[in-house]
């Protein structure tokens, strides 16, 4: 009896290990290079300032909450894995179905999807929460909202109106079995379940699992700043990113990618490489709470596409750059006894401070992606590797002297 007891206890040990080697094998972190933020390597960008957490979260209400799926290494078996991809979810309040938020979108270049926008166009408000997950996960995400939701408000369907989830992708296949469509409804459930209005955790985590950004390790990134003067406004913004070629990518108005490039031929052959440095996408979340309505936030969503280009984005041919704004400050009523309501509104001249602020917090979000992510090993012993934050550190203080 003592002896099964032993040989169960090796295996579990034995699992476990397996388990341990499998996670740092595809989650790899640099000890002498520990993974930080933007601003807290001394870049700084733009000049309002940041919310307490530099989140979207900022935004009193929002939550955010990630499902993280990484299992597997070594050749591809299609719909087995490796499988290193996610969901990530945003609340943009509680009980959102019955207290709606106004919103708008704009999609920079279309090759992608980001579903449920013909209704927030049409309605000009956003009444479930918005998920971020792999290309051909969508469906399967798109079914764990509905039925998260549907667990919340059970009449849906019956009594109450339908709904069209708003889930927008990215293609992590460089790294992941997207085959598989690993991520399942109670992924997506636990996900909405754990979100939380705290800290988000960033780059290689939830929906950000598997992207490449820049040649770059990329994924989840945020970042948050408040407007000056009368009404102190917050914005949030979170994105997704997996877009752009190394040569592009610009860091606080330095060519780091160009500069990296020249750097790593001097140094190491492999360092050259960019592995998985395609055409991409990115998915941009802007939250405000702001008073704004469906139009003013489809504005705020178009400026966001200035903060992208900041960072050396051009929206290639073969990107999907999708952008969804929405606001907090007022409740639109999912059924309303009179025939009227009140929202309050600001007016469009003092719109100036929050497109600024827009286009700094998607500028710093996109870096804090690429600053927090790590380095990645995935289907067939493809690597991507985070960026050197030693070498971005060498190479911004050198054109800065």
């Amino acid at each position: 009896m003592r002896d099964s007891h032993l040989n169960c206890t090796r295996v579990v040990l034995l699992a476990f290990c397996c388990l341990l080697t499998q996670s740092l094998s595809a989650h790899a972190t640099d000890p002498q290079d520990p993974r930080m933020r933007a601003r807290d390597l001394g870049i700084v960008i733009g000049s309002y300032p940041t919310g307490p957490l530099n989140a979207i979260t900022d935004v009193a209400g929002v939550k955010v909450g990630h499902t993280t799926l990484i299992k597997g290494e070594g050749p591809l078996k299609p719909g087995e894995g490796p499988v290193r991809t996610g969901v990530t979810v945003v609340i943009p309040r509680d009980d959102v179905w019955n207290k709606k938020v106004p919103a708008g979108s704009f999609v920079l270049n279309g090759t992608g999807e980001m579903t449920g926008l013909a209704w927030v166009a049409e309605a000009g408000f956003l009444e479930y929460p918005i998920a971020l997950t792999n290309t051909l996960n969508v469906p399967r995400v798109a079914n764990g909202v509905m039925s998260w939701m549907i667990r919340r408000y059970p009449d849906i369907g019956i009594s109450d109106d339908t709904l069209t989830p708003v889930v927008a992708e990215c293609d992590d296949g460089r790294l992941n079995d997207i085959q598989g469509r690993h991520v399942s409804e109670e992924d997506v459930m636990s996900a909405l379940d754990g979100a939380s209005t705290g800290p988000v955790s960033e780059g290689t985590v939830g929906a950000g699992t598997g992207m490449v950004s820049y040649g770059f390790k990329g994924g989840i990134g945020t970042s948050s700043r408040r407007t000056l003067g009368e009404g102190g406004y917050m914005i949030g913004v979170l994105v997704n990113a997996n877009h752009g070629r190394r040569h592009e990518l610009i860091v606080g108005g330095v060519p780091v990618g160009r500069l990296y490039e020249t750097s790593a031929r001097i140094g190491s052959v492999a360092d050259a490489s960019a592995p998985g440095a395609g055409e991409g996408s990115i998915i941009i979340v802007i939250a405000t709470d702001a008073p704004l309505d469906g139009r003013q936030l489809t504005r705020l969503a178009k400026r966001a596409a200035l903060g992208l280009a900041r960072t050396g984005s051009t929206a290639r041919h073969g990107s999907g750059d999708f952008i969804l704004a929405f606001s907090t400050a007022n409740v639109i009523p999912h059924y309303p006894k009179d025939s009227t309501y009140q929202l309050m509104h600001l007016s469009d001249t003092h719109l100036n401070p929050l497109i600024a602020a827009t286009v700094e917090a998607t500028e710093e979000a996109i870096l804090n992606a690429l600053t927090m992510a790590t380095t990645v090993e995935g289907r067939d012993q493809h690597r991507i590797e985070s960026i050197s934050l030693a070498r971005l550190r060498t190479l911004l203080g050198e054109r800065t002297k």
